[in-house]
């Protein structure tokens, strides 16, 4: 039996987990098409920003949400180990 993400990617000539690397950049972080395009292109890609585009359209809404579900809440605590701070050229650790 075909599994439901297999389905949603059926007639794309690229494999689903392609497809889904370049939305989930897109997505993701603040990177223009040209820019997946180019991420791509460094992996043996070639993928056009105008399909890139396509398929942010069609898949990229479901990765937005599940983007913006993991975010973290503003009462979640983080735990900082280090800091370098720079004082008139000179490092200073905290």
């Amino acid at each position: 039996m075909k599994s439901t993400r297999a389905s949603h990617y059926a007639r794309y000539p690229f494999p689903a987990e392609v497809i889904s690397s370049a939305v989930w950049l897109y997505f993701r972080f603040p990177l223009s098409l040209h820019m997946v395009e180019e991420m791509l292109a460094a992996r043996g890609l070639e993928v056009s920003h105008e399909t890139v585009r396509q398929w942010a359209l069609k898949f990229g809404q479901g990765f937005a949400n599940r983007i913006r579900r993991r975010l973290p809440a503003p009462g979640d605590k983080w735990h900082l180990d280090e800091v370098v701070i720079s004082i008139a050229g000179q490092k200073h650790w905290l």
